[in-house]
C-alpha cells in the first residue's frame, strides 16, 4: 500500500509547479543524511566514487534499524529484535553515528557530541530500546563490510600506465594517479559480483564509431569550442560535483514535497545509496579492465591511432582545464576514461528514483555547489541522466560511448535491486 501511496502522490504532483515549495520538513533520516554528508565530505574529501561506499553503509544500517521497528519490508542485512515502542529516532541516530564513527575515526569526538545532543531528552524506555536496535543494525553493517576490499590511503598503485594508442595514461596537467583506484575491487552491496556488470568496451580505434565519438568531443568539449552553447558550458560545469551531494539534496527535497514517512525515507535513501555504490564499483571494475585513454590524449596523439577520420591537435585542451574559472579547479580526471563514472552512478540513482516513486514524470530542481543559488530545472528524472551523458562530452573528458555504456551499468544495478531487495513483507 505504501508504494501505491507514493506513486499516487508522485503522479498527482507531476501536474504541480514549483512556484510554492513546501515548508521545510525533516525527520531523523534526513537529519542524519545531512550530518553524514557533512562528515563524509569534510576536508580532505574522498573521491566521488569512494564516498558512495560510505553513504551506502550508513543508509543501509539506518534502513535496517528503522525496518526492524516498522517491519514493512524485507531487511537489507538484518532485522534486530525490536519492540514496536522502540524509538525510531534513537535507532536512526545510533545506526548512523556508529557507522560514521567507524568510517571516520578522526571525527569521532564531534560525531559523538552531535549524537548525544540528538538523543538527549528522548523518553525512556523507548530511547534505550531504539539505541539497542541501532547498535545491532550498525554492528551487522560493519561486520559485513569488514575486509570488503577497501584500502587505506597511500596504498601503492598496482597498474602499469599505458604508452600506446588507446592506452590510458595520466592526462595533463595532472601527474599522479587517483588514490581510490581500488574501488572496482570492493565487494558489491547488491549484485553478486562486479564482473556481471562488464561493459562491451570502447569502440575500436580504427572504427567509424570511434571517429564519431572523437570528432564530437573534439568540437563540443574544447576549451575554445565554438559549437558548444553557453548553457551547455554551464551544464558541464554544474554536474562536476559530488553525485551524492547533488542527489542527497534532491532526495531531501522530494521527501519534504511528498511528505514521506520515516520508514519511507529510510527505504528511499538506502535504495539510492546502495545502488550508487554498486554503480561505482561496477564502473571502476570496468575502468581498470579496459584502461582506455582520455580525449585530451586521444586528440593530441590522433596521428598514432590508425584512423584516417581523426586529425591530431597537439595543443587541444578540454573545457575541464584549470583556466576555466570555477572553484575547485577543473581538470581531466586521473583515472581511465571508459566507462563514465558519473553516468554509472547517476544512472543507478535515477533508475532507482523512478522505481521508488513509480514514475519518471516528476518536476523538480537540483542544486550544485558549482553554482550556488542557481539550480537547474527538470520535468522528468530521465532528463537529468540525458543531460549528464551530454555534459561529460561538453566538458571534454569523455567520449559519448563511455557515457551511454555507463548508463547501462547503472540501469543494470537498479534493475537487480528492484528484483531482489527492499520488497514488501509478504511480497
Amino acid at each position: 500500500m505504501r508504494n501505491l501511496r507514493i506513486a499516487a502522490a508522485a503522479v498527482a504532483a507531476a501536474a504541480l509547479t514549483l512556484a510554492s515549495p513546501a515548508l521545510a520538513r525533516a525527520d531523523a533520516v534526513t537529519d542524519w543524511n545531512v550530518i553524514a554528508s557533512n562528515a563524509i565530505f569534510a576536508p580532505p574529501a574522498p573521491t566521488a566514487h569512494a564516498s558512495t561506499l560510505s553513504f551506502a553503509m550508513v543508509q543501509g544500517a539506518v534502513y535496517d534499524a528503522v525496518n526492524a521497528i516498522d517491519g514493512g519490508y524485507q531487511p537489507y542485512l538484518t532485522k534486530p529484535d525490536a519492540s514496536q515502542f522502540a524509538s525510531v529516532d534513537a535507532a536512526v541516530a545510533t545506526a548512523a553515528y556508529r557507522v560514521l564513527a567507524y568510517l571516520l575515526p578522526a571525527q569521532a569526538a564531534s560525531l559523538q557530541a552531535t549524537y548525544e545532543a540528538k538523543i538527549a531528552g528522548m523518553p525512556e524506555p523507548s530511547r534505550s530500546e531504539g539505541i539497542a536496535v541501532g547498535e545491532a543494525a550498525a554492528a551487522a553493517m560493519i561486520t559485513a563490510r569488514t575486509g570488503d576490499g577497501r584500502l587505506p590511503a597511500g596504498t601503492a598503485y598496482p597498474f602499469l600506465l599505458g604508452t600506446g594508442p588507446g592506452e590510458w595514461r595520466v592526462s595533463p596537467p595532472l601527474t599522479a594517479v587517483e588514490p581510490a583506484w581500488w574501488v572496482g575491487g570492493v565487494t558489491t552491496f547488491l549484485v553478486p559480483e562486479a564482473e556481471m556488470l562488464r561493459a562491451d568496451g570502447p569502440p575500436a580505434l580504427s572504427s567509424e564509431a570511434y571517429a564519431q565519438d572523437f570528432n564530437e568531443v573534439k568540437s563540443l568539449g574544447s576549451l575554445t569550442s565554438t559549437t558548444r552553447t553557453a548553457d551547455e558550458t554551464i551544464a558541464a560545469i554544474f554536474w562536476q560535483a559530488q553525485p551524492l551531494a547533488l542527489y542527497g539534496g534532491l532526495m531531501r527535497s522530494l521527501s519534504t514535497r511528498f511528505g514521506l514517512t520515516t520508514p519511507e525515507n529510510s527505504r528511499l535513501f538506502a535504495m539510492v545509496t546502495l545502488a550508487a555504490a554498486d554503480g561505482a564499483i561496477g564502473c571502476w571494475n570496468n575502468k581498470y579492465y579496459w584502461k582506455f585513454w582520455r580525449p585530451i590524449d586521444a586528440i593530441r596523439l590522433a596521428d598514432t591511432d590508425g584512423n584516417p577520420a581523426t586529425d591530431a591537435d597537439p595543443n587541444w585542451k578540454p573545457l575541464f582545464d584549470p583556466s576555466t574559472p570555477t572553484v575547485p579547479a577543473l581538470t581531466t580526471p586521473n583515472f581511465p576514461e571508459y566507462p563514465s563514472g558519473h553516468s554509472c552512478v547517476s544512472s543507478a540513482i535515477i533508475n532507482t528514483l523512478q522505481d521508488f516513486f513509480g514514475t519518471d514524470k516528476i518536476e523538480f530542481e537540483i542544486s550544485s555547489s558549482r553554482f550556488p543559488g542557481q539550480p537547474r530545472h527538470f520535468e522528468r528524472f530521465s532528463q537529468v541522466l540525458n543531460e549528464i551523458i551530454d555534459a561529460r562530452v561538453w566538458g571534454g573528458i569523455h567520449f559519448r560511448t563511455a557515457d551511454t555504456h555507463g548508463a547501462v551499468i547503472g540501469r543494470k544495478v537498479a534493475h537487480w535491486e528492484r528484483q531482489h531487495y527492499f520488497q514488501p513483507v509478504g511480497g
